[in-house]
């Protein structure tokens, strides 16, 4: 009954500012609720403060001992919600699918079906000696992605 409560408390505030969206939501056995959200503008401090008081100010501590903890999710985190991919067009991403690929690759596109990553390579040429740089694309479907990442370099 506590976690129905919380939850409803969660997508209310969530419902209010419609540009945030959850990631992972869990009450533990200690009634330590656990949130992790993300936005399509990425998520400031400020927003895991509406999320958070959201839901403290609307339950009473004398009835149930709890503990918040509102996150944003890390830069590391794979990408886990198709609004996730969205925002990060344009951004190299590390990409695993179930049939054992590995890209590392631009976003360029993304749709409800998949993404459309891009990237260029060197093959040899067609004729004679020597190589030549080539744009490869792959079009691959959510159910067949096994975890994407956002390429971080420096």
């Amino acid at each position: 009954m506590f976690r129905d409560t919380v939850k409803e408390l969660l997508d209310k505030a969530l419902e209010e500012r419609q540009d945030l969206f959850l990631i992972d939501f869990e009450v533990l056995d200690n009634n330590a609720i656990k949130i992790i959200i993300d936005g399509d503008n990425g998520v400031l401090v400020e927003d895991c403060i509406f999320v958070s008081r959201a839901i403290e100010h609307n339950l009473d501590r004398e009835d149930q001992d709890f503990s918040l903890e509102v996150m944003s999710s890390g830069a590391t985190t794979p990408l886990s919600h198709i609004r996730q991919y969205k925002k990060n067009i344009g951004r190299v991403l590390g990409v695993k699918t179930k049939a054992s690929e590995k890209f590392e690759a631009t976003l360029v596109n993304q749709d409800e079906e998949g993404i459309m990553l891009e990237w260029k390579a060197r093959e040899p040429k067609p004729v004679g000696k020597g190589k030549v740089t080539v744009k490869k694309e792959a079009k691959i479907k959510y159910d067949d992605i096994l975890e994407a990442k956002v390429i971080i370099k420096f």
